[in-house]
């Protein structure tokens, strides 16, 4: 990793596992200078296998988790920022996991991780050490991606009907208020999901946030939020600031200001300006 290094590569999953995992992610830097990067809150639970320096957490979603490193990761959804720092290298593959998927591939709700940053292996056992020596192994983005495909679709397919009983999945009312806030990017009022369930309020709550480590209202708010980042990333220099907030869902642009001030810690001009050479390499249309 001697000079300037600079790749941020994206890929979808294989189709088997498209309901379990989103994308996957591999980036490498060495020379870049030392930094520190925003870890937003996003409608996907976070896989990282690192695969030279080891994932410096400076601070965590949780302000009571103390600061560490990770060789593997697996970070639950959260509604503030984590705040990752690198010398000027890093490496290594993310993967968005949907926490309906969860189960499949953790073999527990995404509940469970709701606000936490884990050594991948606290969950997955010697898989998680399988999976990143596997993929070490590789020389290049697309057979380390292919040996994620392999590997994570073995461990899937007894969730899967053909694969027998499976594990049991998530609630089919929580699943389609789940994707019913995905749809609208949270724009759907937590009444009219209680409606749609035909649970109450109290009940769909406590379902919801069992199943994803969130309510429906703070999964809403994830969701405009993630949607706006993303089209402040695209489009800010086009569009006014005013008209984005209006166009994801919020009241205003001071509203936008607040959500951004909380959820990514700073303004979206200053998360803009330090994060633009992260954000112009991600997706234009991520899959959560």
């Amino acid at each position: 990793m001697d000079g300037l290094i600079d790749e941020h590569v994206w890929e979808v999953p294989a189709e088997l596992l498209r309901p379990f995992v989103s994308w996957y992610a591999g980036y490498r830097q060495a020379g870049v200078g030392a930094r520190r990067h925003r870890g937003l809150p996003s409608p996907a639970l976070t896989f990282i296998l690192t695969l030279d320096d080891p994932l410096v957490i400076a601070a965590h979603p949780d302000p009571r988790q103390p600061a560490a490193s990770y060789d593997t990761l697996l970070g639950g959804l959260h509604t503030s920022p984590a705040l990752i720092t690198h010398d000027g290298r890093q490496s290594g593959i993310q993967l968005a996991l949907t926490p309906l998927g969860a189960r499949a591939l953790l073999g527990m709700p995404a509940g469970e991780l709701a606000y936490r940053d884990v050594a991948a292996t606290e969950v997955l056992g010697g898989f998680a050490d399988e999976l990143r020596s596997r993929v070490l192994a590789r020389g290049t983005w697309a057979s380390r991606f292919a040996v994620l495909d392999e590997l994570l679709g073995r461990r899937c397919l007894d969730f899967l009907p053909a694969g027998g009983a499976g594990r049991p999945g998530p609630r089919a009312e929580v699943a389609f208020a789940w994707q019913r806030l995905r749809a609208t990017r949270g724009r759907v009022s937590v009444s009219s999901l209680t409606a749609e369930t035909g649970w109450s309020a109290r009940h769909l709550n406590a379902q919801f946030r069992a199943e994803t480590g969130l309510s429906p209202k703070a999964a809403a708010r994830v969701f405009r939020f993630d949607y706006a980042r993303r089209r402040i990333a695209r489009e800010a220099s086009a569009v006014s600031l005013a008209d984005l907030a209006a166009g994801c869902g919020y009241y205003d642009q001071a509203h936008l200001a607040r959500e951004f001030r909380e959820m990514a810690g700073c303004p979206p001009t200053q998360w803009l300006a330090e994060e633009f050479r992260f954000v112009q390499a991600e997706p234009a249309q991520p899959r959560e």
